[in-house]
């Protein structure tokens, strides 16, 4: 298992060593400019191959490497035909380079035959399902429903010109307060539960200092988002014990 695991920490060491360490801001403005015309790209892409070789020391493997360098390549050279080089993006780029290393991951342990009845015996398992669910539940729907719910106020409060705020902020903010909530109920930790609330609290009301409406709209709303997650929380953890 320890070997496994080094493995995998060596492919990913290559791999933050190739796109973080050995990547600066210049060089990536060379490849947007250029994309595939960009001998950075190219010298990025062997530089990820050259690397993974020489961490894992497998020398009989020539094809892994070389696998490495052309799917590194072609990610690279997709994102770099995208508009905006914006956090989306970002992430799905980390995202796909981080699948192939789990491929690879697979091929030099020869895990590919654990690899469906892992998946089979995850989705056969009812705690594990019900703890996806929760969170599928408290970053779509949730937000959906106290949306909807607190819609009213909301149009109330940008009539009178009371709203001033980031775009979509309020809606990141809720979902990211729903993940930890729920992970707080979880994980049996509810007195941070309380600390979370605190610290909102004083955030959003030093903000709305002086707009009663605002500040009721984000009290409604946060006591709304809390009360439903805390609901679905303690349901999964009747489900899972």
């Amino acid at each position: 298992m320890e070997t496994k695991l080094l493995i995998l920490l060596q492919l990913f060491l290559a791999h933050v060593l190739t796109d973080f360490v050995f990547q600066n801001t210049k060089m990536v403005e060379h490849k947007r400019t250029y994309k595939a015309k960009s001998w950075v790209l190219y010298m990025h892409s062997l530089l990820a191959g050259i690397l993974t070789y020489i961490l894992l020391q497998e020398w009989t493997q020539f094809l892994m490497p070389f696998g490495i360098i052309i799917t590194h390549f072609l990610i690279d050279l997709w994102k770099l035909h995208k508009e905006k080089d914006n956090l989306k993006y970002f992430i799905i780029d980390q995202i796909l380079h981080l699948i192939i290393l789990i491929l690879v991951w697979l091929y030099l342990i020869q895990g590919f035959s654990s690899v469906f009845p892992a998946i089979e015996a995850f989705f056969s398992s009812s705690k594990q399902l019900a703890i996806v669910i929760g969170y599928l539940l408290v970053i779509f729907p949730v937000g959906f429903v106290i949306g909807k719910a607190t819609e009213r106020w909301q149009k109330e409060i940008a009539e009178e010109g009371e709203q001033n705020s980031l775009k979509k902020a309020g809606r990141y903010i809720g979902v990211f307060e729903r993940i930890l909530v729920l992970t707080f109920i979880l994980i049996n930790n509810f007195s941070a539960i309380g600390f979370l609330i605190g610290a909102k609290s004083i955030l959003r009301f030093s903000d709305t200092k002086g707009a009663r409406k605002q500040t009721e709209y984000v009290l409604i709303g946060t006591l709304m988002s809390f009360t439903i997650c805390i609901a679905i929380g303690l349901l999964i953890r009747y489900i899972i014990h």
